[in-house]
């Protein structure tokens, strides 16, 4: 059985991790299954945007296989090498499309680093986060500890990750965690629609425009802005009127179709 599923549909990937009878846990085999994946996405022109999400309903995924580790911690040490073979998040980040996690149920400690590692998140209403690292005695090496008080607080980062108590997913969205909530069944049409909406625009275009928010994002507000003149007038300065005219058109086309 694939630990992991891609389908496609135009230009929209959906990668599901699939271990349903373990909570979809980051075994060794999934995590190299999941990067042999991404990779292959990544490569892929065809490819603009990805919906990542877990088989069944009661989990996104758990994390890293805590039973794994318990047979011998040389998996730990393994899951905190820099490679995306071993390192989820760093499979995410090596692609360049932007990917959407449709967070179906749980998402624990390993695995909530994963759905942060997302560019923005739609949760089920069974969805549920915690981070659980303090209570088994393991340090996040995925960047947990560093985006969730980016993402929602320094008060609430701390909240979560010092008592390991769960978030359900009204409250991350209050909280500013995920975009959306929506019943199960409309988990993965909410996504992939979504994923259509990033994958009409233009692909070059979406994909520089995304790096520069994250590069930005990781900087001083004031460098950030720096880096945003110089992207922006070293691009801009390529772009014809001819170009502009032909987008502002299609802009305002998409805008009545939706408003009809």
């Amino acid at each position: 059985m694939s630990l992991v599923l891609v389908t496609r549909d135009d230009a929209v990937a959906t990668v599901t991790l699939n271990r349903p009878e373990a909570m979809n846990a980051l075994s060794r085999a999934l995590r190299a299954e999941f990067a042999a994946a991404m990779r292959g996405l990544a490569a892929d022109d065809g490819i603009r945007a990805i919906v990542l999400t877990g088989a069944g309903e009661r989990a996104f995924t758990a994390g890293l296989d805590l039973k794994e580790l318990g047979a011998d911690t040389g998996n730990l040490r393994a899951a905190n090498a820099e490679g995306a073979d071993e390192n989820p998040v760093k499979a995410i980040e090596l692609c360049p499309q932007p990917v959407i996690g449709a967070i179906n149920g749980v998402a624990i400690t390993g695995g909530f680093e994963v759905a942060l590692a997302c560019d923005m998140l739609i949760a089920s209403t069974n969805a549920r986060f915690a981070d659980t690292h303090a209570r088994v005695g393991v340090m996040p090496g995925w960047g947990l500890s560093q985006k969730l008080s980016r993402l929602i607080g320094l008060g609430r980062a701390k909240e979560l990750s010092l008592t390991g108590n769960f978030l359900g997913a009204e409250a991350a969205r209050d909280w500013g965690l995920v975009n959306r909530v929506v019943a199960p069944a409309d988990l993965l049409p909410a996504a992939q629609a979504l994923a259509r909406d990033i994958a009409s625009a233009d692909p070059a275009m979406v994909r520089a425009y995304r790096a520069l928010i994250d590069d930005g994002y990781a900087l001083p507000y004031g460098e950030a802005l720096a880096l945003e003149h110089a992207r922006s007038s070293a691009a801009n300065r390529t772009v014809s009127a001819d170009a502009v005219e032909a987008r502002r058109l299609a802009v305002m086309k998409r805008g009545r179709e939706r408003a009809g």
